[in-house]
């Protein structure tokens, strides 16, 4: 039986917790002064692997809040993945020197493919491939652009060179509150034959659910921000429906 995982997200710039609405830096909510009591919070509810993602880092295109994101890997017991403009090998070894379990490559993956290989080939499963779509195409630089490059075609190729994980965003679903892509999602995972962790449009408890019944098709989990912010999404209730 294949495992599905839930991933509360926490999204950090100016070393405050906060939401984007679409990746958009001029339609923020913050909701919380510290990125650690957040996910301190998330473990003591029951999340098993927490996702972060350097807000500022994916603008600069190197990691910004290094030191937040080493505080947070030191001080909860649970698992913690993190992107955010990760571009060189230093950067992901700095990250993975702090304690994260496992890095996302984004925007480089479609950017820099000589990069990407030599992370997938000395790091293998301690690397997740992050590809954002727009209509089923690979959007890249904190979703500013569009490539011709199709999502499906980029997971097939990456898989090939040793990526295990992959993290797909439907940008359209993304902080909208519309569930998520499902269809898209599965494609991925046909394409790639491997597991993919859906992100973005996750909004009520069914929608985990729904994303669930396909765990043994290759869904391997659901990251999960604005429902959890809210309250439309309980963590311990979730996380106790789909036991």
């Amino acid at each position: 039986m294949s495992s599905f995982i839930l991933y509360p997200a926490i999204d950090i710039r100016n070393g405050k917790c906060v939401r984007l609405l679409q990746g958009d830096y001029n339609q923020e909510t913050v909701y919380g002064d510290s990125p650690l009591d957040m996910a301190k919070s998330w473990e003591e509810q029951g999340g098993e692997f927490i996702h972060l993602v350097d807000l500022d880092g994916a603008k600069a295109g190197h990691p910004v809040n290094v030191d937040i994101i080493g505080s947070i890997a030191a001080g909860v017991n649970v698992p913690v993945q993190v992107g955010g403009g990760l571009r060189t090998l230093e950067d992901v070894e700095k990250l993975l020197a702090l304690g994260v379990s496992r890095v996302i490559i984004g925007t480089a993956a479609i950017n820099d493919r000589e990069f990407t290989e030599t992370v997938l080939a000395k790091y293998g499963d301690k690397v997740a491939i992050g590809i954002d779509a727009r209509n089923g195409y690979v959007a890249t630089h904190g979703w500013l652009n569009t490539s011709e490059v199709l999502a499906t075609d980029l997971a097939k190729e990456l898989a090939s060179k040793g990526a295990e994980t992959f993290i797909y965003t439907d940008i359209s679903r993304d902080g909208m509150m519309q569930g998520p892509n499902v269809e898209g999602i599965l494609a991925m995972a046909q394409a790639s034959g491997k597991s993919v962790i859906a992100s973005g449009g996750v909004t009520v408890q069914d929608d985990l659910l729904r994303l669930s019944a396909h765990k043994n098709s290759g869904i391997g989990g659901a990251i999960v921000g604005k429902a959890l912010y809210t309250g439309n999404i309980k963590l311990a209730e979730a996380l106790a429906a789909l036991k």
